[in-house]
Order: C-alpha cells, then sequence, then structure tokens
C-alpha cells in the first residue's frame, strides 16, 4: 500500500521541484527587410484581363454567327474564349 501524499513529502520520499529562472521579455526587433505578403501587383490585372477576353472572345464567336474572331478553327474558337476564362479562374486561386 502506499501511503498518502503528504506521508511521502514528510518522509523525504518526493524530490521538491525546482524553481526556473524567467527572463524579462524583450520585444522582437524590427526588421527592415520584411516580406510583403500578398499578390503580385500584376495578378489582378492579368486575372481580370483573361476573364474579359475569354468572355468577348466567345460573346464576338456567338453575335458575328461563326465568322469572328477566326473563322478558319471553327469551334475551337469556344475552346479559345473558354480557355482564356479558366486561366482566369486559376489565376483568382492565387489573389490574397
Amino acid at each position: 500500500m502506499v501511503p498518502p501524499q503528504d506521508e511521502q513529502e514528510e518522509r523525504g520520499l518526493v524530490p521538491k521541484s525546482r524553481i526556473r529562472r524567467r527572463f524579462a521579455f524583450t520585444p522582437p526587433k524590427d526588421r527592415s527587410d520584411a516580406v510583403r505578403i500578398g499578390s503580385p501587383r500584376w495578378l489582378v490585372p492579368l486575372m481580370i484581363a483573361c476573364f474579359v477576353v475569354g468572355l468577348l472572345w466567345v460573346v464576338v464567336y456567338y453575335i458575328t454567327q461563326t465568322e469572328y474572331p477566326i473563322e478558319g478553327i471553327g469551334l475551337w474558337n469556344m475552346a479559345i474564349g473558354f480557355g482564356m476564362i479558366i486561366v482566369g479562374f486559376a489565376l483568382s486561386t492565387r489573389w490574397k
């Protein structure tokens, strides 16, 4: 049977814990070379441009009844327009 905690301390069976020194708080130094967090400046204009160009490409293709933007490639005009829109969405995932 184990004796109660108070009896163990009286007999010297339990060592006393050490007291740790606490150092005074020193605030971190200001960094002059701080890294800029966020998006690069070119990201948002490029993202918006891809959305707009892709949308305009598809709209022009429909309005001109497949004559423009490039008549010879046919339905690939849709792929180009939607590809630009997809690139815009891909760029939007990097925007912070």
